[in-house]
């Protein structure tokens, strides 16, 4: 893994990628002698990889833990999984990668975990830290990753050793290590991984005459301060409860069918949000935009769904549970207020009270991460419909979601003035009937509140 202890600033940016605020914060109270407080973002560095004319052809992605551009790690997994659960469920990849590829570092236990799988092939190389050693279960592993379609790049390499030889079959490209090589040996070294037609990336890339060393030699890509220092994106923290992902692993492994999967999960908003993010950043993306929580269950599957779980599980820390969460809250009981409105208003349309549901938990979900409808919403593959209601307050939706706005705020003459004004459908939510939803709705979540 690169190695790096200085900020980067906005200059590591490159043309027409999508800009995040780089780690910046006005004060720390650890420094000060006092305890630190719980962070409200995440972090993850990426370092551009570029070609011999210097343009962009990837990142690799690499762990961050706070505002401080330097890596600290203490188990490589978890620091993987953190990668891997910021750059698909709260960054989003498009806004990470652009067009290009990512690179993930891969430890030997995370190469046997299943959740490995998550990263598209399409889009991730799998990066095989240096102290892995390959022995034969490591090489059939390493074999049938690549008959998944992932290409696999071996990190660190300063010598041709017999760990190394017998793995390159299984190899796709080789990092060189600049700092770590010797000057004397690196010739030799290069000729012999490019003889076994492996593309060839000179990593730690410190200056100028580094460059041209290795370029002269033969590598074909390039990494390293020399070029820009890793760059720090940071996200709002979103949470996702454990007994949640404990609960949601439990039915997965128990075979339910789809009805009781999608039952499990409108109980957990934070989650199904993360699952649309895994959705629309996997090869499994659907053609068409996703109109309700069972399209996305199908869209991603229950072994992805399962894999998502355990990865967020395993990423997750020690954050509160959703039910301490009052925004959280509040989507929740939002969300369920309007499908069982929906359903009292077109009880033969189970879809529009999908629809609703999904209209509940997005209109707050530009809170939970500090953005603004428009800009959350864009890339989570919602319908034309939801996305209006939610942006605009348009359509039927979007009338029943102000109806539920007014309702949560205790504002029962406003909602039923806004149903009167809407007509049709919508004058069958009398003050008794908003009533009942907003007890039932309450009370749904409170059952709840614990996971």
């Amino acid at each position: 893994m690169p190695f790096g202890s200085s900020s980067a600033g906005s200059s590591d940016l490159q043309p027409g990628q999508p800009s995040f605020p780089v780690a910046d914060e006005a004060h720390e109270t650890a420094a000060q002698g006092q305890a630190a407080p719980a962070q409200p973002f995440v972090y993850l560095g990426r370092q551009p990889i570029i070609d011999r004319q210097g343009a962009l052809t990837a990142y690799e992605l690499l762990f961050r833990g706070g505002v401080h551009n330097r890596a600290e790690i203490e188990d490589d997994k978890l620091a993987t999984a953190q990668v891997m659960t910021r750059t698909i469920g709260q960054l989003g990849v498009p806004a990470v990668l652009g067009r290009h590829h990512g690179y993930v570092n891969i430890s030997r236990e995370l190469l046997f975990d299943d959740i490995v799988h998550l990263l598209p092939p399409g889009r991730f190389v799998l990066e095989v830290l240096e102290h892995v050693k390959f022995d034969a279960a490591v090489l059939e592993r390493l074999a049938q990753l690549r008959r998944a379609g992932y290409r696999i790049a071996f990190d660190d390499v300063s010598a041709l050793d017999d760990n190394l030889l017998r793995a390159l079959p299984y190899a796709d490209i080789v990092k060189v290590d600049l700092m770590q090589t010797p000057r004397a040996a690196l010739p030799e070294l290069v000729a012999a991984l490019a003889a076994h037609g492996k593309t060839l990336i000179a990593e730690k890339v410190e200056t100028g005459e580094d460059f041209e060393l290795a370029s002269s030699l033969g590598c074909e890509l390039f990494q390293g301060y020399f070029f820009a220092r890793p760059q720090v994106l940071r996200a709002p923290k979103v949470r996702a409860s454990r007994l949640a992902l404990v609960r949601l692993l439990a039915l997965v492994a128990n075979d339910v069918g789809i009805a009781e999967l999608e039952r499990e999960l409108r109980s957990h908003p934070g989650v199904v949000v993360q699952l649309l993010r895994l959705v629309n950043s996997s090869a499994y993306a659907p053609g068409r935009p996703i109109s309700s929580l069972r399209e996305a269950v199908l869209a991603a599957g229950t072994r992805q769904i399962a894999r998502w779980a355990q990865l967020l599980l395993y990423a997750s820390g020690r954050d509160l549970p959703w039910g301490s969460d009052p925004l959280v809250q509040l989507a929740g009981t939002r969300s369920h207020f309007m499908e069982l409105a929906a359903r009292s208003l077109n009880p033969h349309n189970p879809d529009f009270a999908d629809s609703a549901f999904m209209t509940g938990i997005f209109s707050l979900v530009h809170v939970l991460v500090g953005s603004t409808p428009a800009h959350t919403l864009d890339g989570l593959g919602l319908a034309r419909e939801i996305s209006a209601a939610v942006d605009g307050n348009r359509g039927e939706l979007g009338t029943l979601l102000r109806i539920a706005m007014a309702a949560e705020r205790g504002d029962h003459d406003g909602a039923q003035q806004l149903a009167r004004e809407a007509g049709g459908i919508f004058d069958g939510l009398t003050p008794m009937v908003l009533a009942e939803l907003n007890l039932w709705a309450g009370a749904w979540f409170t059952a709840y509140a614990e996971g």
